[in-house]
């Protein structure tokens, strides 16, 4: 919507005030007639109707529209009218009005002027010629023309006014945002030097030194070569993930280059399946293979909420009970459901680091988070883990 624009409330408005003359004005008129004194003449009716015609079109030519009231008015003045029918030739008042509200151009407020100052003074000198250019006659004339002139300028004020304060806070709403753009772009920045310094030296030694135990070990039990394997491609696959992270952080308009590619989600997804069901929980899996129209941000948040529920299931949960993993695309985004068997002697923690986490990176996304225990009874519980993570509007952000 335009800065100029009135609100859709009070268009309406103005749509019905515009359209009110063709209503009041016949209505004026008729009841201005008196028996056997004075009837309204029909020369007065054509005047009165086409002004209130005329009007109609004020809002979008309020100069011509003021110009053509103001002559309309002068038969009328002239009428001599009786009555509530004498309030329709000040239509032309109103025109003007409307021109000093709705122009800038001082040439046409002063032709829509002096246009109506003809008309009340030839309508007040028609009145009786003996008080044409008395003191009373002049304040009325500059009355009849002054207070319509002062409204129609005020009014103007006042909405040049607040387009200036629209404006004003539209500017100071853009440097809000470009000042916290700066402050999350330094966080990130800062954020980026921290985990290179303190986390990705520290796997890039883990990494190396697992690389040489597996070649040292190389003819030592199955079991320690399948171990050192295991954390081989765990401490690998989280190195590749800072790395991933780190160059998101320190160039966040990189747009489409992801922390996780979109094919690989379910991929993802299915390797911290396997490595539950390695530990000796049985679970099951559905998993819809579109991730849906996730962004960068979104997609990582939907593979570290199963990642962290699988591993609070493998810390907690009864390896005897079963594990389900479902990921389905849900209206405008993906909703993941973990649900597993808890002991009783272990109970979870809903405010444990995992699950703030948790908490922290689909608030971030703008989704929804719930945790929580079902079918509590005196051998354990089933508990749950259950998200809605927004897919990316069109236009960017989160849809809703």
């Amino acid at each position: 919507m335009p800065p100029t624009s009135p609100t859709a409330p009070l268009r309406d408005v103005l749509a019905w005030v515009r359209w009110l003359p063709l209503v009041v004005v016949p209505v004026l008129l008729l009841v201005s007639d008196y028996p056997g004194r004075y009837q309204v003449p029909w020369t007065y009716w054509l005047a009165a109707l086409a002004a209130a015609v005329v009007f109609l079109f004020g809002g979008r030519w309020p100069l011509p529209v003021s110009v053509s009231l103001s002559a309309l008015a002068v038969p009328m003045f002239a009428a001599h009218s009786w009555g509530l029918s004498g309030l329709v030739p000040y239509l032309g008042a109103v025109g003007l009005a409307e021109v000093a509200m709705r122009t800038h151009r001082p040439a046409s407020i002063a032709v829509a002027t002096g246009c109506w100052a003809a008309a009340v003074l030839l309508g007040i000198g028609s009145e009786t010629y003996t008080t044409f250019w008395r003191a009373a006659t002049a304040v009325q004339a500059l009355a009849y023309v002054g207070l319509p002139l002062l409204v129609g300028l005020y009014l103007r004020a006042q909405r040049d006014l607040a387009v200036t304060y629209r404006a004003q806070a539209a500017e100071a709403e853009s440097r809000r945002a470009e000042a916290t753009v700066r402050a999350r772009a330094a966080e990130r920045e800062a954020l980026a030097r921290e985990l290179h310094d303190l986390v990705a030296h520290h796997m890039a030694s883990i990494v190396l030194r697992i690389s040489v135990a597996r070649h040292v070990v190389d003819e030592a039990d199955p079991r320690v070569r399948a171990v050192l394997d295991d954390v081989y491609g765990t401490a690998s696959g989280a190195l590749a993930d800072i790395r991933r992270l780190l160059v998101a952080l320190r160039d966040p308009a990189l747009g489409e280059v992801a922390l996780v590619e979109p094919d690989a989600v379910p991929v993802e997804i299915a390797a911290a399946v396997e490595r539950a069901r390695a530990a000796g929980f049985a679970v099951a899996a559905e998993v819809d293979p579109d991730p849906g129209p996730l962004d960068t941000i979104g997609r990582l948040t939907l593979l570290r909420v199963v990642q962290e529920s699988l591993t609070n299931v493998m810390k907690h949960a009864d390896p005897a009970g079963e594990v389900d993993v479902v990921v389905t695309r849900r209206g405008a985004g993906v909703a993941v459901r973990v649900a597993s068997s808890w002991r009783a002697d272990d109970p979870p923690n809903p405010d444990g680091h995992g699950v703030v986490g948790m908490q922290e990176r689909v608030a971030l996304v703008g989704g929804t988070l719930e945790v929580g225990a079902l079918d509590v009874g005196a051998t354990g519980s089933t508990w749950r883990v259950e998200a809605w993570i927004p897919g990316a509007a069109p236009g960017g952000g989160a849809a809703r």
